[in-house]
């Protein structure tokens, strides 16, 4: 679980999308009027991350608390197992009756 949550960090840390959400959407909510620039930076930066933290935690939880009992009903088992193998027989139809088009 370290090394995953590690990964996990350094991969989010190092996105650069990341970086251009922060650098095209946050000036327009910081005003040098109110105090250090640098300072309402960091804050904004940290409710964030905080937001975000908290936002995962609860869906990590909530997926957790599915997964177990999903996984305990004997029931639902058996009925995933054949919900998808008709889907995946569906599918299987749809691309053995789908036409092919010309290639030039």
């Amino acid at each position: 679980p370290r090394k995953l949550v590690l990964m996990g960090f350094l991969t989010s840390a190092l996105n650069p999308k990341v970086a251009m959400f922060y650098v095209a959407f946050f000036p327009q909510f910081l005003h040098p009027e109110r105090g250090l620039w640098l300072a309402q930076t960091f804050t904004l930066g940290t409710l964030q991350i905080a937001i975000s933290a908290l936002v995962n935690a609860l869906l990590v939880l909530f997926a957790a608390r599915v997964a177990r009992f999903l996984h305990r009903s004997a029931g639902w088992m058996r009925a995933q197992r054949y919900l998808m193998g008709t889907v995946l027989g569906v599918l299987a139809l749809k691309i053995l009756f789908t036409e092919r088009k010309a290639t030039p």
